[in-house]
């Protein structure tokens, strides 16, 4: 990989964040030292999962829709954004979501969840999620990436297929895919940088990096550097 690609620009990437705006605020002040310590050429990317099992999603969302970070931002799309939107389009999925954390993001929303948890009424509670999500909730989620590279690495929420050319990746395998990505040794050309799957400890590979720390349930949210020397993680 041509670590040099990247010149003088640094790249902070920040894994799933699934609605833990304690941690997410920690994150962007500790990007903050850094960019303090190291020089203001950089950017920040996230790699999808903000919503959904923590606490405050709608907080999250809030937060990043007005850019917080000292740097520009890329935001990537998550398998649990894609959810989120179907459900919010019409009800889709509901079954599926409220076991993986919809109930929480309902519940930050301010929508009365006791229907859900029971499995019924999705489509009165959707309707209600369309009610109180801002105009530039929806902006945010419409914008949303599902990758971006630079230099020597590609970012995305879950992973790439191998054999397939980065350029020409479904969007269902770069928001869901797992063992066939994961159990793959495979060089795909650039370092996936990736999350979706937790991992008790950031797991650095030959030809990925996969930064999802469960922060939701652990506390620890993961945010690597990336510059033209190599990586290194950030305290937080």
């Amino acid at each position: 990989m041509d670590q040099s690609s990247f010149g003088k620009i640094r790249v902070y990437a920040i894994g799933d964040i699934h609605g833990r705006l304690d941690l997410l605020r920690r994150a962007i002040d500790a990007i903050g030292r850094d960019v303090e310590d190291h020089g203001p050429r950089a950017l920040t990317v996230t790699l999808g999962d903000y919503v959904d099992r923590g606490p405050a999603s709608r907080e999250v969302l809030d937060l990043l829709a007005g850019n917080p970070f000292p740097t520009p931002h890329v935001a990537l799309k998550g398998n649990h954004e894609a959810v989120f939107e179907g459900f919010l389009a019409a009800g889709a999925g509901g079954d599926h979501w409220r076991q993986f954390g919809g109930v929480e993001t309902l519940h930050s929303y301010g929508v009365p969840v006791a229907d859900v948890m029971l499995g019924r009424n999705f489509d009165v509670a959707a309707e209600r999620l369309r009610a109180a999500l801002p105009d530039a909730h929806r902006a945010f989620l419409a914008s949303l990436r599902t990758s971006y590279t630079l230099g020597g690495y590609f970012f995305c929420h879950a992973g790439v297929r191998p054999g397939v050319a980065l350029a020409q990746q479904s969007e269902a395998d770069l928001l869901w895919i797992r063992d066939d990505f994961l159990g793959s040794t495979m060089d795909f050309g650039k370092i996936v940088v990736h999350g979706h799957t937790p991992v008790e400890a950031p797991d650095v590979r030959p030809n990925r990096i996969n930064i999802d720390t469960g922060a939701f349930i652990t506390g620890r949210l993961t945010c690597v550097v990336l510059d033209a020397s190599g990586h290194r993680f950030l305290k937080i």
